[in-house]
């Protein structure tokens, strides 16, 4: 990104080649190819693009001459396509997914020092077989886990629930666990549309009724607390599980995971028992992106059920 006057604000301009050429010393870190697959702005992504880009980095791991791959993308988005294609590219290699919170107009762009720990870490044995991952500010953080927490800040990416998973310091690769969960989709066909919405005081059924009318594919709705829901939510949630669309839970929290211990109305017990799904420590945005990728697999019910639910 870069200031446009013409456009009178901030917006795509660099090609990867140009933002390459930032880094002076790239020659002695990697041998490189540069790939031009699109100059997006995060708002602008969806799940046919994450299919599309997760298909062409397939073709890429197979080849022996590439160690790892590098995808800059912007960080409205990021964690999602970066849990996209944790999804659904079964390799041992890296890739690594990385943005910028400053515009290249800026004098402290961050772009580049990101792409730089990317190259590191891309062409490091101690980032083999960890799946796809985020490096932002010297912070690693799992795809499956980080997301994004600031507006601003440099160090927006973060693991709430389980912390970072590694980083780097001073040009080396620290890792310190693995992520806690990862699961492959052999995804043939994106589903319809599967919204994402989020309880609130007084909630009553009419986003879900609309949504059940429009012929979706699946629903996730973030429930309070540990997985609570108004009443009216609760049996328009009944009411699509019982038409055969699959339904998770997650919660509005940033931290912590979703459980069924609660036993009034439209509580946790009840939303479990009627056949909604339980993301755990999913947020919103990595259950759908997940959901996607299950229906998008094939599964059924059961399956989708057992690959959210860790017990």
């Amino acid at each position: 990104m870069r200031v446009d006057e013409g456009f009178g604000g901030i917006v795509p301009a660099l090609s990867a080649t140009q933002i390459i050429d930032t880094i002076s010393d790239i020659d002695d870190l990697a041998d490189f190819e540069v790939i031009e697959f699109g100059q997006l702005p995060g708002p602008h992504m969806t799940p046919d693009i994450m299919f599309s880009l997760s298909k062409q980095i397939k073709s890429f791991v197979l080849r022996e001459d590439i160690d790892g791959i590098i995808v800059t993308h912007g960080t409205d988005t990021l964690e999602e396509t970066a849990y996209f294609l944790d999804c659904t590219v079964q390799t041992e290699k890296p890739i690594i997914v990385i943005g910028a919170m400053r515009n290249s107009s800026e004098p402290d762009w961050d772009g580049p020092r990101n792409l730089r720990d990317a190259l590191i870490l891309a062409g490091s044995k101690e980032a083999i077989g960890y799946g796809v991952l985020l490096c932002l500010g010297d912070t690693i953080n799992a795809a499956s886990e980080a997301t994004k927490t600031d507006t601003n800040q440099l160090n927006t990416f973060a693991s709430f629930d389980f912390g970072p998973i590694g980083r780097l310091v001073n040009g080396t690769v620290m890792m310190y666990r693995k992520p806690v969960r990862r699961e492959f989709f052999e995804v043939k066909q994106l589903p319809g549309n599967i919204p994402l919405l989020k309880c609130y005081a007084g909630m009553d059924a009419m986003l879900i009724e609309c949504a059940l009318e429009h012929g979706v594919s699946g629903i996730v709705i973030e429930a309070f607390g540990v997985g609570n829901v108004p009443p009216p939510v609760f049996y328009a949630l009944k009411k699509a599980v019982e038409q055969g669309i699959p339904t998770v839970l997650t919660s509005r929290c940033p931290v912590g995971r979703i459980e069924h211990i609660y036993a009034y109305e439209g509580a946790g017990k009840h939303l479990y028992d009627a056949g909604i799904i339980f993301a755990d420590y999913l947020n919103g945005q990595k259950a759908r992106i997940k959901l996607i990728a299950a229906i998008g697999a094939g599964y059924d019910m059961q399956r989708i059920r057992n690959s959210f639910e860790w017990a």
